[in-house]
């Protein structure tokens, strides 16, 4: 909390009232790199006094970093253009006690997303076998290693960066034997070696949970009661409720493909855009 309203003051006294209520917001500081998303229409140039101000005041940071596009493609990374301090892109972020090496540029991470990852690893139970989906450099893997005693996560990747990533940070966080990072598209993967394994599927990319809800479907265990935690992207206009467009929608889907289901727990996770949300449903069920 403190780091958020000394970005907001630095943004205020850079750029002006107006201005840094575009911008604040939009700071992340992952390891030692602050990272600015720029809005669409904002010109970079207007930014570098303020990443200079940034490392004036921060010391801890050692670079800044402007993202100029979203996430996109199939690895999920954005584009960047260096603002300020070291043109290194290369860090290490430490969140609930484990380690992270990562590129900012070559994969996607998110410190917005750290309380889902607590939150995931408060509800994991001992012994669990659980299936990530989509897991990149391994947060919420190595962090449910770590934190929640399950007894084995099974960690994919299609990014073959965020694999080589995973695999050095399963050896950083000595998790060895209980993360096991895995490269390819989820879903064949799943198809091939996880079918009918699971206690809990994740499922943190929410280009994809719609789509490969069939897949994770078959990784959990047959005839028993597992956990699925899909993520979501909707638009929400006018009068209506994000959360509920995303528990409809998927609730829909699970009665087509004819599984038994219960809504355990659904959130907003956070604005991603004007009316866009990104939304988590828990869902219990019976395969």
């Amino acid at each position: 909390m403190a780091k958020r309203k000394l970005l907001r003051e630095l943004a205020e006294r850079i750029l002006g009232v107006e201005e840094a209520s575009r911008i604040w917001k939009r700071i992340e500081v992952i390891g030692d790199i602050a990272v600015i998303r720029r809005p669409f229409d904002y010109p970079v140039e207007k930014l570098k006094p303020l990443a200079e101000e940034i490392l004036r005041v921060m010391p801890h940071v050692r670079s800044v970093w402007c993202s100029v596009s979203e996430v996109r493609g199939t690895y999920r990374v954005r584009e960047y253009t260096h603002l300020a301090g070291e043109p290194r892109s290369e860090t290490v972020y430490k969140e609930m006690g484990c380690l992270f090496k990562l590129d900012i540029r070559k994969v996607y991470v998110s410190p917005r997303l750290n309380y889902e990852h607590s939150r995931i690893a408060r509800l994991a139970r001992p012994g669990e076998v659980v299936v990530n989906m989509f897991a990149g450099v391994g947060l919420f893997s190595i962090i449910l290693a770590k934190k929640a005693g399950v007894s084995k996560v099974y960690s994919i990747d299609i990014n073959p960066e965020a694999y080589r990533y995973m695999v050095e940070n399963v050896r950083l966080n000595r998790v060895e034997g209980v993360v096991v990072p895995l490269l390819g598209d989820a879903a064949q993967v799943v198809e091939e070696k996880l079918v009918g394994i699971a206690d809990r599927v994740l499922m943190p990319m929410p280009d994809l949970s719609y789509k490969y809800l069939p897949q994770a479907l078959k990784a959990l265990r047959p005839g028993f009661q597992g956990y699925l935690h899909v993520y979501e992207f909707t638009f929400a206009g006018p009068g209506e409720n994000p959360v509920e467009l995303v528990v409809r929608k998927f609730k829909s889907r699970l009665s087509e493909l004819g599984v038994e289901h219960r809504v355990e727990y659904a959130r907003v996770v956070r604005t991603v855009g004007p009316r866009r949300y990104q939304v988590v449903v828990d869902f219990s069920v019976h395969t």
